[in-house]
């Protein structure tokens, strides 16, 4: 009885799964019946080269690139970032050094590395660009911030 009961089951299961199948033909896209092609740059905007960086505007806001990143290699074999602002380079680049929360896991163990996690900058971290607002905007710095 058991055996019969756990096969229907894995029947009922199957078919389920099977309903919600859809070929990639019959798939629209909440833009229409196109197929999603990818987001396209932006043409409204460039980027800052070498400024100094930009207030930040809320607590816990990570710190804006104030360089192009343009061609920077990020992947999990090598960080350009690095080549300036490791705490081993910083001092003859004149880059702010990584931060030392950059070398904490998750559960608060201290690295002697950059965590897996924080290493891949651009996550986080954005170039500064003298881009305009799409949409109207009423943001206010958080009051703490405010000079």
């Amino acid at each position: 009885m058991r055996k019969l009961a756990c096969l229907w089951g894995m029947v009922f299961a199957l078919v389920l799964s099977s309903i919600g199948a859809v070929s990639a033909e019959e798939l629209k896209s909440l833009r229409g019946t196109e197929a999603v092609k990818g987001d396209v740059p932006s043409e409204n905007y460039r980027y800052e080269r070498d400024k100094v960086a930009q207030q930040r505007q809320f607590v816990q806001q990570p710190p804006v690139i104030p360089h192009t990143t343009k061609g920077y290699l990020i992947t999990k074999e090598f960080n350009k970032c690095l080549d300036c602002h490791s705490w081993d380079r910083a001092a003859d680049s004149g880059a702010p050094r990584v931060s030392v929360t950059h070398f904490k896991t998750r559960e608060g163990k201290e690295l002697t590395n950059i965590s897996p996690r924080r290493y891949f900058c651009t996550q986080c971290h954005v170039p500064q660009t003298d881009a305009k607002p799409l949409i109207g905007n009423n943001f206010k710095p958080a009051d703490g911030l405010v000079k």
